[in-house]
């Protein structure tokens, strides 16, 4: 899976779950405590989040880390076909 895959995997689940409360991106920034610009770019895998900023959402989703990956094996079996 290459570094873009997994960015993007990682802003899709973050935004699965930020939708799923109902909040926008800019409530969610600010539970988050990051800016709102920074957390857009999340959502569509334009960046390259650190582990306390995966920490940092996690807490304000109320869900354990590992819950923004969830999913992420059966994407990996369709994306590396050719390995």
């Amino acid at each position: 899976m290459a570094e873009s895959d997994v960015k993007v995997l990682f802003g899709t689940r973050v935004r699965q779950l930020r939708k799923a409360r109902g909040w926008s991106q800019e409530n969610f920034a600010h539970e988050v405590g990051l800016d709102r610009s920074y957390m857009g770019g999340v959502e569509r895998g334009e960046r390259n989040v650190s582990l306390e900023n995966i920490c940092l959402i996690a807490r304000a989703l109320v869900v354990p880390p590992a819950e923004l990956f969830k999913g992420w094996d059966a994407a990996a079996d369709g994306r590396d076909s050719e390995k």
